[in-house]
């Protein structure tokens, strides 16, 4: 059901910008969904589905929001947070918001980037994750490469490159990439997340990567790099 357009009968306002109500039309089987909106919502509310949420209880709930809008799990969190007498338990949503690093590591002869390839994924890219309740980009890139990699590293400045897919479908992903130096190469991965990890020039990066994404992040980081002295 993400990324539905429907129509919402609202019966109830729970909080500031949280509403109350049943998804309307055929087929609909009164489909109980919460509406965001920062805007006061009349009785009928016509947006999409950003996430599909569970509750204490096994109380499933559909998210539905304006189709002008954007809304990221940390987000939705909060605004669930709100919620009295009810707990979420888990939540999917829509929109995916993960950040990482270019990690690239100087050596007295080269320079060499780090590409990871995970468990659940056949290709070469960098690592990164979702960012969560109260952190900014650079601190969710930081923290996800210490968890993925063990590596400490130092984010430049002026380095910020967005890839925007959809791998599954419906499911909008934004990832945010930083550029991190790391000083030393010791890898040591995090196994439930990564399956292989490799150093390599930027040259043979552009042939283990597939994705134009991916490459064009690349050749902006050649650039930045170079800069540095």
């Amino acid at each position: 059901m993400l990324a539905d357009k429907v129509k919402v009968n609202i019966f109830g306002k729970l909080t500031r910008d949280l509403y109350n109500g049943y998804i309307v039309g055929e087929n609909a089987r009164r489909t109980k969904a919460y509406v965001l909106s920062k805007e006061p919502v009349n009785e009928l509310f016509c947006g999409i589905i950003v996430a599909n949420a569970v509750f204490d209880g096994n109380d499933e709930r559909v998210i539905v929001a304006s189709e002008c809008s954007t809304y990221y799990e940390p987000d939705l969190r909060t605004s669930l947070s709100y919620l009295k007498n009810t707990t979420l338990t888990s939540i999917k949503c829509l929109n995916e918001k993960s950040c990482g690093g270019i990690i690239f590591y100087k050596s007295k002869s080269n320079t060499r980037i780090l590409l990871v390839k995970n468990n659940n994924g056949r290709y070469w890219s960098f690592p990164k994750g979702h960012i969560e309740i109260g952190e900014t980009e650079e601190e969710t890139a930081i923290r996800e490469i210490k968890e993925e990699t063990n590596l400490d590293v130092e984010i430049k400045e002026g380095f910020r490159e967005v890839s925007d897919y959809c791998p599954f479908g419906k499911i909008r992903k934004h990832v945010v990439f930083f550029l991190a130096q790391a000083f030393t190469d010791n890898v040591k991965v995090q196994e439930e997340e990564i399956a292989e990890y490799i150093w390599v020039d930027l040259q043979q990066a552009r042939k283990l990567c597939t994705y134009d994404n991916d490459l064009r992040i690349i050749n902006k980081a050649e650039t930045a790099i170079k800069m540095i002295r």
